[in-house]
């Protein structure tokens, strides 16, 4: 993993930035959290030369940063370290941070060099290899929404929505794509807009979205799947850092709030040839028979895939009816009921918009799911059946699993998706996730004492 262009890119970026005192230097975990540890400046060349040594078991750890021994990556191999590279193109400066500081974002590699099996960057790097076999790019962009909040909380814990800055008044309504929405947070969205162009991510458009303080944030697409995932995760960092610095948060939490809409992150993927032919499109327009297949594959996977799309206790609050959130496997043309959508415009940007992961899933994996399906779909020849027209709640009964601990029994069970995202990578992330799930159905829930307290 010494690479002469890399240590190149860290010696130019240092000269240009004398005033960078440190380094944050992190992986992208399991649940989408960046771990890591932060440097001395004069350390950042040492990374790129030796790498950096951080323990296996730092993708064995659930939501609250506990390590899952049944997982296999901690005293079972002694908790070993592992050796993480800095990732091209993606050492920038952190304008958002109260000192001068940069990060750069790290991949994990095992003992002898080899991609660590765990990493879920190396968990899609080992999905795309499968198109190179087609001699077919995956074309991906992802779509990201988020909620503003007031950092004061009701009872401790339960968000609300931030006072604008412009009325002095706490939001309340849902104005969807309301300009005026962006207007009274426009210092914070300018922020947001300057970060953005500093670390060079290719957001496009900011929308206000289905309830107050939601917003959404749109990636362009790239022909390079990691990359695509790498700004994902990068753009969320970068929106928590800044909104702190205006007196609210962001959450990517999937449903904040129970009477207001649930955060996803919408897929799109398009495939191109050797000469950059979307195949997902036939010479007159039409949806071609390589797009039905995917779609089909997509079909097939996609209760096997929950797990990975609706990580957490949370995700599944999002699944309600006539919620823009899909219940089940179907497709449909410019239709936003459906679990995959094929957006309105020109052949060229033929694509399938995937509906169903929630903005908490990890992008890597959410995206080496989404691509398996599609593979599988392709090498199958599967058949995607009818197109759905019109509201898909009312033709179609739910099949997709709304409980967490029933998206994990599909997902002990899986063939395919265990085959593509690897049969070791799927143990440990069930006996994460299972382990959570136990931990997290302990505890009593305040609705609990509410409804049964004095009542039974």
């Amino acid at each position: 993993m010494f690479d002469e262009k890399a240590i190149k890119e860290a010696e130019t970026f240092l000269q240009q930035h004398p005033e960078v005192t440190g380094v944050d230097m992190f992986v992208c975990d399991t649940n989408g959290v960046p771990r890591g540890k932060r440097v001395d400046k004069d350390s950042l060349l040492k990374a790129y030369k030796s790498g950096v040594a951080l323990p296996g078991s730092i993708f064995s750890l659930d939501i609250t940063g506990d390590n899952i021994e049944e997982a296999g990556l901690g005293f079972d191999i002694g908790d070993a370290d592992q050796i993480c590279w800095p990732i091209p193109g993606t050492l920038k400066v952190s304008p958002w941070q109260k000192r001068p500081m940069a990060q750069v974002q790290l991949t994990m590699t095992d003992g002898k060099g080899a991609p660590f099996f765990a990493d879920p960057r190396q968990v899609l790097s080992r999905v795309l290899n499968r198109f190179k076999e087609l001699k077919l790019t995956p074309v991906v962009a992802v779509e990201l929404e988020f909620y503003v909040i007031d950092r004061q909380r009701i009872n401790t814990y339960t968000p609300q929505p931030p006072i604008s800055p412009f009325t002095g008044l706490r939001e309340e309504s849902t104005q969807v794509y309301a300009i005026q929405d962006l207007d009274d947070f426009d210092e914070l969205l300018e922020d947001l807009a300057d970060a953005i162009e500093i670390q060079d991510l290719p957001a496009d458009t900011a929308v206000a979205e289905y309830a107050p303080g939601q917003y959404e944030i749109n990636l362009e697409h790239r022909a390079d799947a990691l990359r695509a995932c790498d700004d994902a995760f990068l753009l969320k960092r970068l929106i928590k850092g800044v909104t702190l610095n205006h007196n609210v948060e962001a959450t990517f939490m999937a449903k904040p709030y129970d009477d207001r809409a649930g955060s996803g992150m919408h897929i799109h993927v398009s495939l191109i040839d050797e000469n950059g032919r979307n195949v997902f499109a036939t010479a007159e327009g039409d949806l071609s028979d390589t797009l039905k297949h995917a779609l089909g594959g997509l079909m097939a996977t996609m209760r096997e895939a929950m797990a990975i799309f609706a990580p957490n206790a949370n995700s599944y609050r999002r699944f309600r009816t006539n919620s823009f959130v899909p219940n089940c496997p179907a497709w449909g043309v410019n239709n936003r009921s459906v679990s995959l959508r094929i957006p309105a415009g020109s052949a060229d940007a033929m694509r399938v918009e995937h509906r169903v992961a929630g903005a908490d899933a990890n992008p890597y994996l959410a995206v080496a799911s989404v691509l398996a399906g599609i593979h599988h779909g392709i090498t199958k020849q599967l058949d995607c059946g009818p197109e759905t027209i019109g509201n898909a709640y009312t033709q179609h009964k739910r099949t997709l699993p709304n409980i967490w601990s029933h998206s994990l029994d599909i997902f002990e069970q899986s063939e395919v998706i265990s085959e593509y995202l690897g049969k070791d990578f799927c143990r440990v992330y069930l006996a994460c996730k299972r382990a959570e799930n136990n931990e997290f159905n302990y505890h009593v829930s305040p609705l609990e004492y509410q409804w049964y307290l004095r009542t039974v």
